[in-house]
């Protein structure tokens, strides 16, 4: 049956799990990135920005960088350049978190998601 067949332009079989990760991915960076925007003092992302010590454009800066990943996340011949990217966005707010501010054990989640993200890049090369 055709249906199991892999396709001929160099997509995967299971073209609809990647369809599925990359939505995922790009639908967290696009909330991600938003909610940097909002400018009310008492926010934590303005808090947290602050103790960065750069200036609040870095807080803008940031969330366009998320949201444009996002973007590049999904358009398939981009994804790669998207997840590079976010993955090393989210390096730096790891080295930022532990470094920088001195909380370590809030970088977890960043480190995460950014060898998530360079897994993905790793399984994607080959396209």
């Amino acid at each position: 049956m055709k249906v199991f067949e892999e396709t001929t332009s160099g997509e995967s079989r299971n073209g609809i799990g990647d369809w599925v990760l990359r939505g995922g991915i790009a639908l967290a960076f696009v909330l991600f990135g938003a909610e940097k925007f909002p400018s009310a003092p008492g926010t934590p992302w303005v808090k947290l920005f602050q103790e960065i010590g750069i200036g609040q454009w870095f807080r803008y800066f940031t969330g366009v960088v998320e949201i444009l990943g996002a973007a590049l996340v999904l358009i398939p011949r981009t994804a790669r350049a998207g997840l590079a990217l976010l993955a090393a966005t989210m390096a730096s707010a790891a080295l930022i978190l532990d470094f920088k501010i001195g909380r370590p054990g809030e970088s977890i989640i960043s480190t995460g998601f950014c060898i998530f993200l360079a897994a993905f890049w790793w399984i994607r090369r080959s396209r």
